[in-house]
C-alpha cells in the first residue's frame, strides 16, 4: 500500500444535525483572515450563498454564534469570526493531529495489506432547511399530544406539538437537548406590527438575505441569538412584501410543523 492511499479527515456528527468537517472549518478560517463572507467564498471556491448558507447553519448548531456578519450582500459586509468560533476551529485541528498521529500508526501496521475493505463512511443528512439545536425547558403533556419547548438561545424559544408516544419514545425530558427541524417552505413571513395568527412560534427578527428563482424566493432571516431561520416563499409574495435585506420581519412557524430529534 502506497502511503497517499490511505487518509482520513475528521467529521464532527451527532444525531441528524449538519455534519461539521474540514471544508466548513477552512470556511471559517478564511473569513478569519479575510474579514469577509464574499472574499472568503471566493478563496475557497464557492457560492456566496453556498458560503452564507455554511455559515448560518454553524450558528445555528452552537450555542453562540461563531460568525457574525453584517448584512452587505455579495459585494461585501464586513465578518468576523468570535472567540468561540477561533476555539471550535483551534479544537477542531487539535483533533485532526491526533487523527493524523494514529493514522500514521495504522498505515505502518497494515503496510503491504489490503484495506480497501476495511474502511468506509456513513453519513446522514437532513432535507429540513433548518436545523437548530436548544435545550428543553418545559413540557405540557397531553392525552395524545404533548408541548414541547425548546430554548434556542437567551429569550429565543420555539414551541413544537408532538404526539404523546414521540415524546416517550424520544426521551424527552426537561433539561435534555433536542434538535428542531423545519422545513424552510414551513417558515411564513410577515411585515408589521400588532400581527393576529394562529401560529404558536413568533420570531421578530431582520431579512439577512433574498436569493429569488423563477418561481419562489429564499430569504433568510436573524432572528438573534446568532441563529438564522430560511423561508421558500413564492416570488410574487415576496414582491408584495416588499422585502429587502435590513428589512424587519416576523417570521411564523407553527408548532405542528416542527420536528424534534435527539442525539
Amino acid at each position: 500500500m502506497a502511503k497517499s492511499d490511505l487518509n482520513a479527515s475528521l467529521v464532527l456528527k451527532r444525531g441528524v444535525a449538519p455534519r461539521v468537517g474540514l471544508e466548513r472549518v477552512a470556511l471559517v478560517e478564511a473569513v478569519d483572515e479575510l474579514g469577509s463572507i464574499s472574499a472568503a467564498a471566493k478563496k475557497l471556491g464557492l457560492s456566496y450563498k453556498g458560503a452564507w448558507d455554511v455559515l448560518q447553519a454553524l450558528n445555528n448548531l452552537f450555542e453562540t454564534p461563531l460568525v457574525e456578519a453584517a448584512p452587505g450582500g455579495r459585494s461585501g459586509g464586513a465578518a468576523r469570526v468570535t472567540p468561540h468560533g477561533r476555539a471550535v476551529v483551534a479544537a477542531f485541528h487539535r483533533v485532526q493531529g491526533e487523527i493524523d498521529a494514529a493514522l500514521a500508526k495504522l498505515e505502518s501496521a497494515l503496510a503491504g495489506a489490503p484495506s480497501g475493505d476495511l474502511f468506509w463512511s456513513l453519513g446522514m443528512r437532513t432535507s429540513a432547511r433548518n436545523a437548530l439545536r436548544g435545550e428543553i425547558v418545559h413540557i405540557t403533556p397531553g392525552a395524545v399530544n404533548g408541548e414541547v419547548t425548546l430554548r434556542l438561545a437567551d429569550g429565543l424559544e420555539l414551541t413544537a406539538i408532538l404526539t404523546r408516544r414521540s415524546i416517550e419514545d424520544l426521551g424527552l425530558e426537561v433539561g435534555g437537548p433536542a434538535i428542531a427541524l423545519i422545513k424552510a417552505g414551513f417558515v411564513i413571513l410577515a411585515k408589521g406590527e400588532n400581527l393576529r395568527t394562529s401560529a404558536r412560534n413568533h420570531f421578530g427578527g431582520v431579512v439577512t438575505r433574498r436569493e429569488d428563482g423563477a418561481v419562489n424566493c429564499e430569504v433568510a432571516v436573524d432572528i438573534g441569538g446568532g441563529k438564522t431561520l430560511t423561508a421558500s416563499i413564492t416570488l410574487a409574495s415576496a414582491k408584495e412584501l416588499d422585502l429587502a435585506v435590513g428589512d424587519k420581519v416576523t417570521a411564523l412557524v407553527k408548532a405542528p410543523h416542527i420536528i424534534l430529534a435527539v442525539e
